[in-house]
């Protein structure tokens, strides 16, 4: 008898410690969940919107948030404007703004990136400055207001230069508006909208404009960013940077793999960017 109360004994204390190792194993593995599903909720990836924006005509919008972002960076992409397919939760895009967009997101900030409006397949240089673009930005911007009020940053890259400059002017009584970014600014005055021929002076807000000091686009000349700082004449805050370096510059002097796209030096020039914006100073 003793014996067998012996192996009573030991057989309740091999199932009491198989339950207790089970019952680890079950709340390790709802930890593990727990965990990805916050991983994800901070860093979702980003999708598009199809945003109204006027009647009869849809905007896209791409959308990604951080958390714990401060601040968003609203972009206005080069060239055609859009960008491009989106894969994976990014831009498929190689314009330097739209492969930047985990960039910004590491930098903590959201992102959104306007996209192109269904009446209009390309964003031409006077489609950049005309009230009809001006109508669809500020719904895309209110839409991004929805999914996050933190302020935003206007931020423009080549011919989105443009843009970021337009809808920063005829927004000057918009106190969600943070500052202005431009980078590989179009400044030729040939082309209609060129940053230095628009009303820069209404601009009183901060501005930080990016360069390449090796940019090789012929209306993006580097000697002629100085055309835009004389024209910020009532910014509180301005600031040129001309950046050097990159590596392996390929194609098109204008177009994104080339130094017009800041290319091999993306997290430098964006970092450079985010430092910035989180504490402008001339």
């Amino acid at each position: 008898p003793p014996q067998g109360r012996f192996h009573a004994n030991t057989d309740a204390r091999t199932s009491i410690i198989f339950l207790c190792e089970r019952t680890m194993t079950v709340i390790r593995w709802v930890a593990g969940w727990a965990l990805l599903v916050c991983s994800l909720v901070a860093h979702a990836d980003g999708q598009t919107f199809k945003v109204a924006t006027r009647p009869g005509v849809e905007t896209t919008v791409y959308w990604e948030a951080r958390e714990d972002a401060k601040a968003t960076v609203f972009l206005f992409t080069g060239g055609n404007g859009g960008y491009g397919q989106v894969v994976d939760g990014k831009p498929s895009s190689r314009n330097f703004l739209a492969r930047s967009v985990a960039l910004f997101l590491a930098d903590g900030f959201n992102v959104a990136i306007f996209g192109l409006p269904s009446d209009t397949p390309a964003l031409d240089y006077s489609d950049r400055v005309n009230e009809k673009h001006l109508t669809d930005v500020r719904a895309a911007l209110e839409f991004v207001r929805t999914k996050s009020a933190a302020p935003i940053w206007l931020v423009g890259t080549s011919r989105g230069t443009i843009s970021a400059t337009y809808v920063a002017i005829g927004s000057t009584g918009d106190a969600g508006i943070a500052g202005l970014v431009l980078t590989s600014s179009v400044t030729a005055y040939k082309k209609r909208g060129a940053v230095p021929a628009q009303h820069l002076a209404a601009l009183k807000l901060p501005v930080l404009v990016v360069h390449h000091a090796r940019d090789a686009c012929p209306i993006c000349q580097p000697h002629e960013m100085d055309w835009i700082m004389k024209g910020l004449k009532n910014a509180p805050v301005k600031k040129l940077v001309m950046v050097t370096g990159g590596v392996n510059p390929s194609g098109d002097g204008c177009e994104a793999m080339h130094y017009h796209g800041f290319i091999g030096q993306e997290k430098e020039v964006v970092d450079l960017m985010a430092d910035w914006m989180k504490n402008p100073v001339n």
